[in-house]
């Protein structure tokens, strides 16, 4: 983020989206929220689409941060690491990150009525593609691209129903199962 009044406008855009929805996301709405000086938010970013992009690039960075801090257990083998990395992070998105997910949620949605920002969110969604088919790649897949897509419409599948959809949210224990499952059978039964 470029400072930390941009940080302030971001994560409370980020809490209005959760909160009240696209609608609820206007400039005056954030400075109230922020407890900013009338006119703060606009300052930062002019129009909508400059405050739907610093939100979204403030999302990307945040979720960037819970992916990296997904520790892998010592000594486990490739799809049990992974497994147990993937299902750390998406408990995170779920429980304590659950406000930022929904938010990314509104902002998807209205991705696909603004074309500038279905570009930055894409661009953004490149960089957890590209890490997937990286690790994918490293633990033997035959096809790592279109397995690395599969991997992140699973955990966006998985996130989305239990926020969004009529599932439950899944216990830590499940997401490991249901992440080494998928992984296992995706990289072949023989896959350590």
């Amino acid at each position: 983020m470029k400072s930390q009044r941009a940080e302030l406008v971001a994560d409370t855009a980020i809490d209005l989206l959760a909160d009240r929805g696209m609608r609820g996301l206007t400039h005056r709405a954030v400075d109230e929220a922020a407890g900013l000086p009338p006119g703060s938010t606009s300052n930062l970013a002019r129009t909508r689409s400059a405050l739907l992009e610093l939100t979204l690039a403030r999302l990307t960075q945040l979720e960037s941060t819970a992916f990296a801090a997904a520790p892998a257990p010592p000594g486990a083998d490739m799809v049990e690491a992974l497994a147990e990395m993937t299902a750390q992070a998406l408990w995170t998105q779920l429980t304590v990150g659950r406000r930022q997910t929904i938010a990314r949620y509104e902002l998807a949605f209205e991705a696909n009525r603004r074309p500038e920002l279905r570009t930055i969110y894409d661009r953004a969604g490149e960089r957890f593609r590209d890490l997937a088919v990286a690790v994918l790649s490293a633990a033997g897949s035959s096809d790592p691209v279109r397995h690395g897509r599969q991997f992140v419409a699973f955990g966006e599948g998985v996130m989305f129903d239990a926020l969004i959809g009529a599932g439950a949210e899944p216990a830590l224990d499940d997401l490991r199962l249901g992440i080494g499952e998928f992984l296992r059978g995706m990289l072949g039964e023989g896959a350590s």
